[in-house]
């Protein structure tokens, strides 16, 4: 009986180990030959133009131009001033069997004329059907008389730290070119507020931008867009940005040539754990504080500065970042429900989005106000005094700018290690609006009568507002 369940033992080892080896296959040899025939180089060129003429010889219009000109002729420096081409090396892929190709924005960004060339050899022109710098992609067209190999988009939000990829594309300008490696990390965020970048140790380098990473099901879960390396070459960090996210700027990019993001109309900042407990009701650091509501949905909808919005459309809010590309990601014209905290309870508003694109050019005006008489007071570490014309002048605000200016920070204290400095305005206090010395008195009065350990206070600093919270012992 032993010998019997020994050997059973023995084979569902051995069975393990053949499942494993077959998670990890010995060659990615089918599924480089199953999508190449539709990954593409992408070669473009751009004329630069350059002033003709003896520059930085003599002044322009001397009468010693046409001579130094006739001179740099004779010595062949006369080809320097004329304009030139200046070619650049991406790659992409076609999603579609009637010509659609993606790549990066930066591949052909300023481009007079783009080549597609396939993995046969056959090249065709493309033209460009619409492009998002935010997130780095554009779409582009070219034609033939017959379908095209294409590859679809797969998942990216089931992929997991671990799993194996292949990386395509045009590395240096060597043609088609494949690599291997696992993904090492999710929703690395570098510089754009729609930023999901998968992090992988497959090569990248220049000329893959704009490339696909594969699954080992051929789907294509990323866009090969930069590289992190003190050198210029492969380090083993490459980042592909999220097919969920191209997925959607594609498909707007296709209907309407432009992307069509959802706008609410809100300065939001996130929750930090020393808000806990200067904010009622406030349990956990998650969430986006509104510090600031202009004319737009979120005001038409009653969203006020000092909320936190716990959720949007039935997603819970972890911080801004996640606010910011659910918003984004969400149809212009359609109606969510947004909860909010305030006052230590929560609201549900229903809020009509509108579209960011057309918003963001929009500044709010300010409510013009009378200052009360010049007084100063140092207190929570700050040094304070009203509002008046001659500071509006010297800071650079707008006419009807009000609130407490800072006009010193003890070095020593908590509010400069959180980043306050003379010049900044505080604009509220416990989420209401201070534009006295004895208004902010006030507030911290009723702050220490709740036995709260600190205050909010909302600050802004060249008309861009943050909330900070001070310990009220300062």
């Amino acid at each position: 009986m032993r010998a019997l369940w020994l050997s059973a033992l023995a084979f569902m080892f051995i069975l393990a180990q053949t499942l494993v080896a077959q998670a990890r296959p010995d060659s990615l040899a089918d599924l480089v030959e199953e999508v190449s025939p539709a990954v593409v180089n992408i070669s473009t060129s751009t004329v630069v133009a350059s002033r003709s003429g003896p520059q930085g010889i003599v002044p322009e219009g001397s009468p010693f131009e046409d001579f130094f000109r006739e001179f740099q002729d004779r010595q062949g420096q006369g080809d320097q001033n004329r304009p030139r081409r200046s070619a650049a090396l991406g790659a992409g892929f076609v999603i579609s069997e009637d010509g659609y190709v993606v790549t990066n924005n930066h591949v052909i960004e300023g481009a007079d004329e783009i080549l597609v060339e396939f993995f046969s050899g056959e090249e065709l022109p493309a033209t460009v059907i619409g492009k998002d710098p935010n997130t780095d992609i554009a779409v582009l067209k070219v034609e033939s008389d017959t379908p095209l190999p294409f590859v679809s988009f797969g998942d990216s939000d089931v992929a997991r730290v671990g799993d194996w990829v292949m990386a395509v594309g045009n590395p240096l300008g060597q043609g088609f070119s494949v690599s291997a490696g696992i993904i090492s990390a999710r929703n690395r965020a570098l510089s754009g507020s729609y930023d999901d970048f998968i992090q992988t140790d497959a090569a990248i380098n220049r000329g893959n931008s704009g490339g696909p990473l594969f699954n080992m099901d051929g789907e294509v879960i990323g866009v090969n867009t930069a590289i992190l390396s003190p050198n210029g070459g492969s380090i083993g960090i490459g980042f592909s940005m999220a097919s969920n996210v191209v997925t959607n700027v594609v498909d707007q990019l296709q209907e309407f040539g432009e992307t069509r993001r959802g706008w609410l109309g809100v300065r939001i900042q996130d929750v930090t754990e020393d808000m806990i407990g200067a904010v009622e009701g406030l349990e956990t650091a998650a969430g986006a504080m509104v510090t600031d509501v202009p004319d737009g949905p979120a005001k038409d909808a009653g969203i006020e500065s000092g909320d936190v919005i716990l959720t949007f459309d039935g997603t819970d809010v972890e911080d801004v970042r996640g606010l910011v590309r659910t918003v984004g990601n969400t149809a212009v014209g359609k109606a969510v429900r947004v909860i909010v905290l305030r006052g230590g309870k929560t609201q549900t508003l229903l809020v009509t989005l509108g579209r960011r694109e057309e918003a963001e050019a929009a500044v709010p005006a300010a409510q013009p106000v009378t200052p009360e008489e010049p007084t100063e007071k140092d207190m929570l570490g700050l040094t304070v005094t009203p509002m008046t014309e001659e500071l509006r002048t010297e800071l650079g605000l707008d006419e009807g700018a009000e609130g407490l200016v800072i006009t010193n920070v003890d070095e020593l204290s908590k509010a400069y290690e959180k980043g306050m400095r003379a010049g900044d305005v505080i604009t509220e206090a416990s989420q209401q609006k201070v534009v006295s010395v004895s208004d902010l008195d006030a507030r911290v009065a009723e702050a220490e009568e709740a036995g709260r350990k600190s205050i909010l206070l909302l600050v802004r600093r060249g008309g861009e507002p943050r909330f900070v919270a001070l310990a009220l012992d300062e």
